[in-house]
């Protein structure tokens, strides 16, 4: 596991940019540190991936394979992103054909616009970010650290990006990101820590899902069966950012998942064959929300 221990930095006799910091950052999992602009983020990821020495402290458990986006890629070079991506998995000891393989798989998953043979220089911030999160997966990362891994990407990429962070945790990677935001809405993590005043605080992702309005949708799939085997809902809801929780009743499914997913939910279950029962915004109580859930599944099926 990655440690931070007692880990402080500050330049020269400058005043400390974080002091006293200890975070555990576990393999499997995805860990945020959200906090506003100049808290030390930046700093504490810099300090992650061994690019900054701590002034004081430990780092342990750095694992070797690291991929590394940083709050700023600002790409001014004439190569094509293809080009760039190939010359930077030769360096990380791939051969010339997985560099590759690897560089065009990655770039129309990601969708670059302009094409894979767009020069550096020309592509716009959404674009080169695109380019830097690349970088950071031509070879399998242990550890995936995202420094605003959402600044600049249109709102296609966000489920992309959710995805993939999804997969390098089930793989058993680590992965952490910073958002300058208290509320972190776009991936649901496992552990959250809260940076501010030179200090970090870790936080109960419970305690932070209760600000995050919720939808609840019930499906139901033609076959009356599930599709994807034991899962209650089908290996697809594992690569949906922000599900909350799962229950299955019969061919039914109520899924609770944060208001700003719900959309990228509904209509990934559609192309997977499910149908939509009901949709209900989260305001209002609890048992108000339950009685409608349970009133739209006995409705349907009693058709």
């Amino acid at each position: 596991m990655l440690r931070l221990e007692a880990v402080s930095k500050r330049y020269g006799r400058g005043e400390w940019i974080v002091r006293d910091v200890h975070a555990e950052i576990p393999g499997g999992e995805i860990t945020t540190f959200a906090g506003g602009n100049g808290s030390g983020k930046s700093t504490l990821l810099r300090i992650l991936v061994g690019v900054s020495r701590p002034t004081s402290g430990v780092v342990s458990g750095r694992p070797r394979l690291i991929g590394y986006v940083p709050d700023r890629f600002v790409p001014n070079g004439r190569m094509s992103a293809a080009a760039y991506l190939t010359h930077m998995g030769r360096i990380r000891g791939l051969t010339t054909r997985a560099a590759e393989t690897r560089a065009h798989h990655l770039l129309d998953r990601l969708s670059l616009v302009g094409g894979k043979e767009a020069r550096l220089h020309t592509l716009s911030k959404g674009n080169a970010q695109k380019v830097a999160l690349a970088q950071a997966l031509l070879v399998e990362p242990e550890l995936l650290v995202l420094d605003e891994p959402w600044s600049g990407l249109g709102a296609s990429a966000h489920g992309i990006l959710a995805e993939i962070m999804s997969e390098v945790a089930r793989s058993g990677g680590s992965v952490v990101f910073t958002d300058h935001r208290e509320a972190v809405t776009r991936v649901l993590p496992s552990r959250a820590y809260t940076v501010g005043n030179g200090g970090v605080v870790l936080r109960s992702p419970q305690a932070q899902d209760e600000h995050r309005p919720v939808t609840e949708i019930v499906l139901v799939h033609p076959d009356g069966a599930h599709p994807d085997g034991a899962h209650p809902g089908g290996a697809w809801l594992d690569g949906i950012g922000g599900v909350r929780s799962v229950e299955a009743c019969g061919a039914h499914l109520v899924v609770r998942v944060d208001r700003d997913r719900a959309d990228s939910l509904l209509l990934t279950a559609l192309q997977k064959g499910w149908s939509v029962v009901a949709v209900t915004r989260e305001d209002r109580s609890r048992d108000d929300r339950s009685h409608d859930a349970t009133d739209a599944v006995a409705a349907r099926s009693a058709r």
